[in-house]
C-alpha cells in the first residue's frame, strides 16, 4: 500500500497530478487546495490514501497528514464518498472541520460542492463530540511542504490551528471537563479570534464559554 509519494511534479491539472518518483509517474487525485500548492517541474511530497476497488486502485494526495486523516474520517459517515470528502477539504481546513463538527454546524459542511442539507446534517451530527483523527503518527517527520516554494505557508495552514485546538482540549480535559464539552468550548472560543491566539488565551476564553453555557 502506498502511503506517500515524493518526487517531481510533472503535471498538475484539474483534480489530479502526476508525480515522477524515480522514473515512475504516479497519477494522484487531489483537491484544489493541494493542487494549488503544486508547481510543474518542482519537488512535491504528498501524503497518500490508497483506495482499492474491484476494478481500480486510486491514489488520493494531500499536503498534510491531518488532511489525509480527515479525508478518511469524513468517509466514515454514511453517504460521504471520496468526492464529497475532497470537496469538504477544499473549503474547510482540518481545524475548521474540527470546529464545525464540535458545534454541529451543518451549514459549514453544506457549503461543499455535492453536499446537500441532509448529508451536511448527518456529517455534523455523527462527527460531533468525537476527537480528531490521530492519523499515522509520523507527521513531524514529514513536515516539508508539497513544494519548496510553499514553505512556511504549508506548515502553518491547517496544522498550527489543529495543534493549538488539540492542546486546548487536552488542557480542559486535564481539568476534568468531558471531551465532548471541551471540543465544543474550544471550537466556540477559537471562532472569537481573528488570528490564531496563544494557548493561554484560547484556554481562558474556552473556560468562559463553558461558564456561560
Amino acid at each position: 500500500m502506498i502511503g506517500m509519494v515524493s518526487g517531481i511534479c510533472l503535471m498538475a491539472g484539474t483534480g489530479e497530478a502526476i508525480i515522477d518518483c524515480g522514473g515512475v509517474g504516479y497519477l494522484v487525485q487531489c483537491g484544489s487546495k493541494t493542487l494549488a500548492k503544486l508547481s510543474e517541474g518542482s519537488p512535491a511530497r504528498l501524503h497518500i490514501e490508497t483506495i482499492v476497488r474491484e476494478q481500480s486502485i486510486t491514489l488520493f494526495g494531500f499536503a498534510s497528514e491531518e488532511s489525509r486523516a480527515w479525508f478518511v474520517r469524513l468517509q466514515s459517515v454514511q453517504g460521504v464518498g471520496p468526492k464529497a470528502a475532497l470537496a469538504i477539504l477544499d473549503i474547510l481546513s482540518p481545524g475548521e472541520i474540527m470546529s464545525a463538527a464540535a458545534l454541529e454546524d451543518k451549514t459549514a459542511f453544506a457549503r461543499a460542492s455535492g453536499v446537500g442539507p441532509k448529508l451536511a446534517t448527518r456529517i455534523a451530527t455523527e462527527l460531533s463530540g468525537k476527537a480528531p483523527p490521530m492519523g499515522r503518527g509520523f507527521q513531524a517527520a514529514f513536515t516539508p511542504p508539497v513544494t519548496a516554494a510553499a514553505g512556511e505557508r504549508a506548515r502553518n495552514e491547517g496544522l498550527s490551528d489543529m495543534r493549538l485546538r488539540n492542546d486546548a482540549v487536552s488542557a480542559l480535559e486535564n481539568l476534568g471537563i468531558a471531551q465532548s464539552e471541551a471540543l465544543r468550548a474550544v471550537a466556540a472560543a477559537f471562532n472569537t479570534f481573528t488570528d490564531n491566539p496563544s494557548l493561554d488565551d484560547l484556554i481562558k476564553v474556552s473556560l468562559k464559554e463553558l461558564g456561560s453555557s
